[in-house]
């Protein structure tokens, strides 16, 4: 009797505890959860439309030669600093030594063969003079002279012709920079044409964007703009500096190149970005404009807690665009003229009692 009297008395304070529990949970769920309320694309400025682009150095070069032949020297590897006019690459000139010994082989003849036409030439002028020469021998003498004269000067220009080539065996710094690139290496066949280097001056870059004919009348030069960074999400200012005129080789888009200002963010050549370019006041859109902070995600799905007119949370799921630095435009599942809760003090969920602040 006592053994049931003590499983009875457990029942009980079993139930009372979790009647308890049951309405502190229920109290709880009724508290109104504060939150902050904010209307869609409340101070925010959204006339702009938007461009992709990459970051590029200003300074830039693919390096190649006019000549073919095996790589000897290639002192550089990629991220080395370099000066103007060091050497990167050496290529096997032989072949350009010997035109050289030619040409100066040349060169000696064809200056003594016009010393002596020269002499030839002073020496019948002063015989014509005195009557002791004929006007025949003279322009004979004329004649051998000039191409005396003419065969000496081929003969030097030949030989700048040759030591120009050396500049393509010798390939050197067009300007002080980075090697970003390196497409050979020692022992290699180097052919005309063919990128064997690639550099940039570091510390000064350009954006590069490419803009639909449908906006790029919109576009002007020296307009300000903001070029937001995807890959560490920051947003630098710049000024459209080049406008194409034609997009015949682009695939109809226009290049738009926007100078960047001086920044401290470690910004790379190469990184993808988003312009902003501003628009007039008669181009604004009625794009919707939301922080990114205020997304609710679940999975690979994007939504929105909005106040129902029963002052609840109501969760609507949303289709969404670009993304503008700390904005992402909405494309489907809220209006221009909604509100959304921008933070709350609580956990919400759909169909939790809230209260404005």
């Amino acid at each position: 009797m006592k053994k049931i009297y003590t499983i009875t008395l457990l029942a009980l304070s079993f139930l009372t505890v979790s009647c308890g529990s049951d309405d502190k949970k229920t109290m709880e769920d009724n508290t109104p959860i504060p939150v902050k309320v904010r209307a869609v694309n409340e101070n925010s400025n959204h006339s702009f439309l938007t461009a992709s682009g990459t970051i590029q150095a200003v300074n830039s070069a693919n390096l190649s030669t006019r000549m073919m032949g095996f790589v000897t020297n290639l002192p550089v590897n990629i991220g080395d600093k370099v000066k103007k006019g060091q050497l990167l690459i050496a290529i096997n000139n032989a072949d350009l030594q010997a035109k050289l010994s030619q040409v100066n082989a040349s060169i000696m003849e064809a200056t003594a063969a016009f010393n002596n036409a020269e002499k030839d030439y002073n020496r019948y002028k002063n015989l014509f003079a005195e009557n002791s020469a004929s006007q025949k021998e003279l322009d004979d003498m004329t004649a051998h002279y000039n191409m005396a004269k003419a065969r000496l000067e081929g003969a030097k220009q030949m030989k700048n012709e040759v030591e120009a080539q050396f500049a393509y065996a010798n390939i050197r710094a067009p300007f002080d920079g980075v090697i970003t690139g390196k497409f050979i290496k020692d022992g290699d066949m180097a052919n005309p044409g063919m990128p064997l280097l690639a550099m940039e001056s570091p510390g000064n870059f350009e954006v590069t964007a490419m803009v639909p004919e449908s906006e790029i009348s919109k576009i002007t030069s020296g307009t300000a703009v903001k070029i937001f960074v995807k890959s560490i999400n920051e947003i630098i200012a710049g000024t459209v500096t080049e406008i194409s005129t034609s997009a015949k080789n682009t695939g109809g888009q226009y290049v738009v190149k926007i100078a960047l200002d001086k920044t401290k963010t470690s910004i790379l050549s190469g990184m993808f970005v988003t312009v902003q370019f501003p628009l007039e006041k008669q181009q604004q859109t009625d794009m919707v404009l939301i922080p990114s902070e205020a997304l609710v995600t679940k999975g690979q799905l994007y939504g929105i807690y909005t106040v129902s007119e029963s002052n609840t949370a109501l969760l609507r799921w949303l289709r969404l665009g670009k993304t503008f630095g700390d904005q992402v435009e909405v494309l489907s599942g809220l209006s221009a003229n909604e509100s959304y809760i921008i933070s709350a003090e609580g956990k919400l969920y759909n169909g939790a009692k809230v209260s404005i602040q």
